[in-house]
């Protein structure tokens, strides 16, 4: 098989609070013979915030991150982040409409000896695994068909919208991770909050109602009959897995439900074990839930 090359953007989450996801991401991007060359010396995307306080240094640390993209001559930049995503097409989209502000952030490049020069697209491994791999080349790839396994797809807001930039499906009713778990042998379990919001990034000021949120983003899959809730976010596998047994308190319906980030559910359908994906560093245990499906 054609061997594909990325440039790989990781992103904080991924190096610092769940480096498992990284682990895992490397695990399947092998498997699958996915060459992902890690940018060297990338900064944090601003996840979502920086923008609002400065447009021009938002733009301008993902411009470099970009650029350091272009200079592996990759056609694409991959990234396994919802918010990642988003930022870094935010910025190319910015740099690629606004000519002033490219000559702008161009000059400040060049003090780094780097320069934005619009060749490089960048991509989710969601839609790369879709556009560019083929679902039919990762059917091959399946040793471990997921089979009795019911998956509850928890897209998260940053991957859909806003359309205009990111722009791969429908956002109202996107299929993009059922017919990844379609592939993979398991069952996708529709349930309420598909699309809803994880609160990651309001966990904080507003604690109180993002803990309500969670309580909802797990009983709807749980209540309908899933076994576990995927996402092909770090930001959102953290909020719900992590966070879960703060929301659960005082609440007198029981939530918990095992939380996989997407490579991971991947990884096992292609025989890697849940040690090597680091599925046991998860806060809520998730390995009953593979024995009972004969998965581990």
């Amino acid at each position: 098989m054609t061997t594909f090359r990325y440039g790989f953007f990781p992103g904080c989450t991924l190096e610092s609070a769940e480096k498992e996801l990284k682990m895992s991401t490397l695990k399947v991007a092998e498997a699958l013979e996915i060459e992902l060359i890690e940018l060297k010396g990338w900064t944090c995307c601003g996840a979502s915030h920086i923008q609002d306080i400065d447009e021009l240094v938002g733009t301008s640390i993902n411009a470099r991150n970009i650029a350091l993209g272009e200079a592996l001559h990759v056609d694409k930049i991959i990234t396994v982040c919802n918010t990642c995503t988003l930022m870094l097409r935010q910025s190319k989209k910015k740099l690629d409409e606004r000519k002033e502000l490219r000559d702008k952030v161009n000059e400040g490049l060049s003090r780094a000896n780097l320069k934005y020069k619009g060749t490089t697209e960048v991509t989710h491994l969601l839609w790369a695994l879709i556009e560019d791999y083929g679902l039919e080349n990762l059917k091959k790839k399946v040793v471990r068909p997921l089979t009795g396994l019911k998956v509850a797809n928890f897209y998260g807001c940053h991957i859909l919208m806003p359309p205009k930039i990111m722009g791969f499906e429908n956002p109202a009713n996107p299929q993009s991770m059922e017919m990844i778990v379609d592939v993979l042998g398991a069952e996708n379990v529709p349930f309420s909050q598909r699309l809803a919001c994880c609160g990651f990034h309001a966990v904080f000021p507003a604690e109180k109602e993002v803990n309500r949120l969670t309580q909802m983003n797990c009983l709807s899959p749980k209540e309908a009959g899933a076994d576990c809730l995927v996402t092909p976010c770090p930001l959102c596998q953290m909020q719900l897995d992590a966070y879960q047994p703060g929301a659960q308190k005082g609440f007198d319906k029981d939530i918990q439900i095992p939380v996989l980030h997407l490579p991971q559910l991947i990884g096992l359908a292609l025989g890697i074990s849940p040690k090597e994906l680091g599925i046991k560093r998860h806060i809520v245990d998730a390995l009953p839930m593979l024995r009972a499906r004969a998965l581990v």
